[in-house]
């Protein structure tokens, strides 16, 4: 089993960061091989809508989203993690995301995804949803845990205090694991959900 992980804030030692070390104390343990890249500090462009990634398979800047690229093809799971920024994840992972999802054309159905959040106080649930339509998108199962996944902190540091929410850390790592050799056994047994051709309705015609 493999997990990517992704921090997208642009501190590598804040709180986000916090929330991943959580889950990868667990990872570890269980035996999942965990990559962690952290983005929120790199200079990524968003999406121009150029379409050469529909030509070439890979995106026309070529970046950490083409070097990420083959490590979401080989992962059985993926942690996206952010602060919250005006209630919405940092711009700079939001790019990322949008450029990696769109330009690799591999399926990614059944891999399952997860949003990590951090914040002061507010807006950790819009940031949450707003992370999790990537995967849903995706054919992604989104993995659960006990409450909302966030964390609380302003200061570097401040998230270790908020125990309910390091806790729901740990155990969406052990409910990640759980799903992820589930569905591998269900590939064995059954293989993937049958899929029709994507018939694309545009609202305007």
């Amino acid at each position: 089993m493999k997990v990517l992980m992704i921090n997208g804030s642009p501190r590598p030692k804040g709180n986000t960061a916090l929330a991943l070390e959580e889950m990868t104390k667990i990872f570890a343990s269980e035996g999942v091989e965990c990559e962690t890249l952290q983005i929120g500090n790199l200079p990524i462009r968003g999406c121009i809508a150029c379409g050469k990634c529909g030509e070439t398979g890979k995106c026309v800047f070529d970046d950490a989203v083409n070097a990420a690229a083959p490590k979401l093809e080989a992962c059985d799971g993926l942690v996206v993690g952010s602060p919250v920024y005006y209630a919405a994840a940092n711009a700079t992972l939001t790019a990322f995301l949008t450029r990696l999802f769109y330009s690799t054309h591999f399926d990614k159905t059944m891999k399952v995804g997860a949003a990590v959040i951090a914040g002061r106080r507010g807006g950790l649930s819009a940031t949450f949803d707003e992370l999790n339509k990537f995967f849903t998108i995706s054919g992604m199962p989104v993995a659960p845990s006990q409450y909302w996944n966030s964390v609380h902190g302003r200061a570097p540091g401040e998230a270790a205090q908020d125990l309910e929410g390091m806790q729901t850390m740990r155990t969406l790592a052990r409910n990640m694991v759980f799903l992820m050799r589930s569905i591998a056994l269900g590939k064995e047994q059954y293989g993937l959900p049958q899929r029709e051709a994507l018939q694309r309705t545009s609202f305007i015609r």
